[in-house]
């Protein structure tokens, strides 16, 4: 049962230890469009829009994603939520002044999830004096109220980790899937999904959900990654469920980032969640991270949302065109 208060109103940042801050700072700007700056300790802050940093690079000795960044409303939300959590039992250090400013946010706690994964709650996110330039030419990412994307994390067990999201944090259910893995979707605004799990018995970070502007900027994306020999992970293809036209490359800390456009927008207020049959594609999205018997299975059920003439709808958003 989900109890009763606030949540997280968005995701609002991602933070990455790596040993390949070069290769971040090459990757993000010529593939990804987004604006790397140095933030003064040997890594980076990329910047996708007006905020400061939606993604936080920095130096170390491992490669790996070391928290997920949640926007609370303001600072009495946020320490609704901290108190709520304590109250449960668990843990809750609220951040040190250097961590905020780090973070460039007003205030700052952490909590562990039952996998392990780091949840930063914060308030007070502040937006750059600059404006946002791209580091190749880009028609800008869609974020705003919807935050930053979505974050996918690989867990070993759905139903011992979903809790503290919906019970918790105040996560909702968009959808879940038991073919041709359990995964499970989570909303916290008009975005189909903030979160997702994905059951493959082992706990750790999947990918990162950017979407862009315009579909044209993910097809000049995909051009460019498969330059690189190994880059793109899971080929262009459109989801079943939040209907995005994506494709998923490797970064270089070996975490995929789905690059894509036209997610389903929801009424987060009068949602239902349901269970996806279909299979996580409608088409495409060969995923070379998946064993043969999985990626087997994938191909019988894009195969068979073919065969029954599956379709999501077709759309264009304010702005996406100019008339004649």
């Amino acid at each position: 049962m989900r109890r009763s208060g606030v949540a997280p109103r968005s995701l609002a940042y991602l933070v990455v230890e790596t040993k390949h801050v070069a290769k971040w700072r090459d990757f993000a700007a010529k593939v990804l469009g987004m604006q790397p700056e140095d933030d003064g300790r040997g890594g980076l802050s990329l910047r996708m829009d007006e905020r400061c940093s939606r993604i936080f690079v920095s130096a170390g000795e491992r490669d790996a994603v070391i928290a997920t960044g949640w926007e609370m409303a303001d600072v009495a939300a946020w320490a609704e939520l901290c108190d709520r959590l304590r109250e449960s039992g668990l843990a809750v250090a609220v951040g040190s002044r250097d961590l905020a400013a780090h973070r460039k946010v007003e205030g700052i706690a952490s909590v562990k999830d039952p996998a392990g994964t780091c949840v930063e709650l914060i308030h007070g996110a502040a937006c750059a004096e600059t404006p946002f330039t791209p580091g190749r030419s880009l028609s800008g990412f869609r974020t705003g109220p919807l935050g930053l994307g979505h974050a996918v994390l690989t867990v070993s067990d759905i139903a011992a980790v979903a809790p503290f999201y919906t019970d918790l944090l105040g996560f909702r259910l968009s959808d879940h899937a038991r073919r041709p893995f359990a995964a499970a979707f989570f909303h916290l605004n008009s975005r189909h999904h903030s979160l997702a799990m994905i059951e493959t018995g082992e706990d750790g970070f999947h990918h990162l959900m950017v979407e862009l502007d315009s579909l044209d900027d993910v097809g000049q994306a995909y051009d460019l990654a498969q330059l690189e020999e190994g880059r793109v992970a899971v080929t262009l293809g459109r989801h079943s469920n939040d209907f995005m036209t994506s494709f998923y490359m490797r970064t270089p800390s070996d975490f995929l980032i789905e690059y894509g456009w036209g997610g389903r927008s929801i009424d987060p207020e009068s949602w239902q969640a349901f269970e996806c049959v279909d299979g996580p594609s409608l088409w495409g999205h060969e995923r070379s991270w998946l064993g043969p018997e999985k990626r087997a299975e994938a191909l019988r059920f894009r195969l068979e949302a073919a065969a029954k003439g599956l379709r999501a709808p077709d759309f264009v958003r304010s702005g996406d065109h100019q008339e004649e």
